[in-house]
């Protein structure tokens, strides 16, 4: 499939086989094309929680989503979190590959860009799991498979029952697996005259 077909074709399903399982080789797949998602400083901050425990996924289910079937029926359920303080964690192994000077340019630059700056450490590491997500979504469905993002849980509930580090932050979840049901009927996309704006607003 095509990137552009697969853009198109993307959709949030809330029907999964709860039978079906991905094997290891397409999670691997799938996770690898994740993780070429751009970071900021390339310090792939993002961290993913793969939630394969049944009885925690129907706790997740039913205490905390908001009784989301997808939470417990889809083959796999991600829960995008992002390591805030990835950039003081040995960051030269983000440029271990670039040319010595490079690294060592980058790699001075990156504690004073984040220094202090907490609201930026957090709006980076939403940006960064924003785009991660994309990337896992457009590989499922590439690899024929259905997904469904979802924010609708309580945050701060899973966070704990997930054990979330302290300088770690929540995003979404996504559940991935094969779809049986249609999605419903795009509800309505604006026109390009309502989203972009040329030069200054």
């Amino acid at each position: 499939m095509n990137t552009f077909d697969a853009i198109y074709a993307r959709r949030a399903v809330k029907a999964f086989d709860p039978e079906h399982r991905l094997t290891p080789e397409e999670e691997t797949k799938l996770l690898e094309a994740t993780i070429q998602a751009p970071t900021s400083f390339n310090i792939q901050h993002w961290r993913f929680v793969l939630v394969r425990d049944p009885e925690l996924r129907q706790k997740i289910r039913k205490e905390l989503g908001n009784d989301q079937a997808q939470m417990t029926d889809a083959s796999l359920l991600v829960i995008l979190t992002a390591d805030l303080k990835a950039w003081q964690k040995d960051p030269g192994r983000y440029w271990r590959n670039a040319p010595q000077e490079v690294a060592d340019l980058l790699v001075g630059w990156l504690g004073r860009f984040h220094d202090g700056r907490d609201w930026l450490q957090r709006d980076e590491a939403q940006r960064s799991i924003g785009m991660a997500m994309q990337n896992l979504m457009l590989a499922g469905t590439a690899m024929g498979y259905q997904s469904c993002p979802m924010i609708g849980f309580d945050i701060e509930g899973v966070a704990e029952l997930i054990g979330l580090p302290e300088d770690h932050v929540m995003g979404p979840m996504v559940a991935i697996g094969k779809g049986v049901q249609d999605p419903w009927p795009k509800p309505g996309q604006l026109p390009l005259t309502e989203l972009v704006v040329e030069d200054t607003f």
